[in-house]
């Protein structure tokens, strides 16, 4: 089956769903996700939309703080747009109904976290600012733009070097072929490729993946950065325990009361995560445990609803006042490259939000610009598609489809185990090698193929070899640490 759009969003976070408010005005818009419409990282979020918008604060000192949590290896073009349209996207989302927490007179609440000099976090339900948002988000699009679920689209067509669509596969095995003018990269994250990590289970890097076999290029894909406190039970991680309630007051302990960061880094707990996450680590290694002190916060239950909810649901009790955590994979700063319209190096296609890279978060992303990003380049997305005229179109047919291959495939486990283990929170130069060399004894990088010749667990780890081989390639370029890549020397 074939079918046309105007513009061909992939994924429905926060980013495609913005892309998508704004150019649906002008053009037929298509999303297509693999999950349902709230299976991913956006809904996951906790924390909220760091904005400077509250009396005292101004967009230049957002910009320091995300330069300074960057490593000053952030674009400082893209940096400057992020923070002066932020509030204004943000502002026409609250026009046209969303609803920030209010105080009891009707002010906006800001909540403080890891590097920002001033409160200017703005948060939804507590720490459900994420689920609210998309919620909204979806309902104010739903009559305009189709939205197709649980659908995985298995690879961009490229034809004369322009993207021309995409191929998918449904639940059923149906291979349909979409079709677009436009076509953009609105995939999220690699947090699969970690067994311990924030992302939502289906983020495996599928967006990476396939701009790799179209000839895209890519930026940063080294830096990843790692969340100190991911709830942490029986060696898994059972959910985020979001950075505000650092901001909040809490203090990362040892199980003997000692504060961990109190002589680390001036801003002790609210130091830069990576700072905080190998500080952590370095204790874990030693086989220490962790925990959260939340025993001076007012109120915890009512301020962190659903944090509360996830401690229940594990036993933890709230008047203890102690969340056990570890640090874990949450977000990647590198992706495609693209320009700040979301051009990426392939004709008619765009990146956007996660999977995409314009240098806005340098080495490491400062707290709560996450979603930031997602709104203001989608919006800024959007608009542009909005104004391109069509193009002519140059494969309106499917393509044949190829036999499955037959390959030799590890499992997730052990792709797991190798990204955690070598290419992690710390980094050697030998264990870097060892994992390009594990990754590349399975074809990739030059084993052609496309990914309509795997079944749906192959593409699944083929995706996620291909997209581990890729950080770790550009892992051993960087040989000195910044930011969240540290690279550890070598002893003897």
């Amino acid at each position: 089956m074939v079918v046309k759009s105007d513009v061909l969003i992939i994924g429905s976070g926060i980013a495609g769903l913005a892309v998508a408010e704004k150019a649906r005005h002008a053009k037929k818009v298509v999303i297509l996700t693999k999950k349902g419409s709230l299976d991913g990282n956006s809904a996951l979020a906790q924390g909220g939309v760091a904005v400077a918008m509250q009396a005292g604060d101004h967009w230049e000192a957002h910009f320091r703080d995300t330069m300074a949590a960057g490593c000053q290896m952030n674009d400082s073009k893209s940096v400057s747009l992020l923070v002066q349209k932020g509030p204004v996207y943000v502002k026409e989302w609250m026009e046209k109904g969303f609803l920030f927490d209010h105080d009891s007179g009707g002010r906006l609440l800001f909540g403080k976290e890891a590097a920002h000099e001033h409160h200017r976090i703005l948060h939804a339900g507590g720490d459900r600012t994420g689920l609210l948002l998309m919620s909204f988000m979806l309902q104010e699009i739903k009559e305009h733009v189709k939205l197709i679920e649980n659908e995985t689209v298995i690879d961009l067509l490229i034809e004369q070097q322009r993207c021309t669509g995409v191929c998918t596969r449904n639940e059923a095995g149906e291979i349909t072929y979409y079709h677009a003018d436009h076509v953009v990269l609105a995939t999220g994250g690699v947090g699969r490729l970690y067994d311990l990590t924030s992302n939502h289970k289906s983020l495996s890097g599928d967006g990476l993946a396939m701009a790799y076999r179209a000839g895209c290029d890519f930026k940063d894909l080294e830096f990843i950065q790692f969340h100190p406190t991911l709830l942490w039970m029986n060696g898994e991680s059972k959910g985020l325990i979001s950075e505000a309630v650092r901001g909040e007051g809490a203090v990362l302990k040892t199980a003997k009361g000692k504060p961990i960061m109190a002589h680390e880094h001036p801003l002790k707990d609210l130091a830069p995560r990576d700072v905080v996450a190998r500080v952590m680590f370095a204790y874990l290694q030693k086989g220490e445990d962790l925990y959260l002190d939340i025993s001076m916060i007012q109120q915890f239950e009512a301020r962190f609803p659903f944090i509360t909810q996830l401690c229940v649901k594990h036993g933890i009790s709230i008047s203890e006042g102690k969340i056990p955590v570890a640090p874990g994979a949450h977000f990647h700063m590198g992706g495609v490259k693209t320009s700040l319209t979301g051009k990426t190096t392939v004709a008619n296609l765009y990146a956007v939000g996660e999977v995409a890279c314009l240098g806005v978060h340098g080495a490491n992303r400062l707290a709560s610009n996450s979603l930031l990003e997602g709104l203001v380049f989608g919006s800024r997305l959007g608009e542009h598609l909005a104004k391109q005229h069509l193009v002519d179109s140059i494969a309106d047919a499917a393509q044949p489809l190829l036999p499955v291959r037959k390959l030799k495939l590890p499992t997730e486990a052990e792709i797991q185990q190798v990204m955690r283990t070598q290419v992690g929170i710390v980094r050697k130069q030998q264990s870097l090698e060892a994992a390009k060399s594990w990754f590349e004894s399975y074809g990739v990088g030059d084993l052609p193929m496309k990914g309509v010749q795997l079944s749906e667990e192959q593409l699944n780890i083929w995706n996620m070899l291909t997209v581990g081989w890729l950080i770790t390639s550009a892992a051993l370029k960087r040989t000195v640490s910044i930011g969240a890549h540290y690279l550890q020397k070598e002893s003897g």
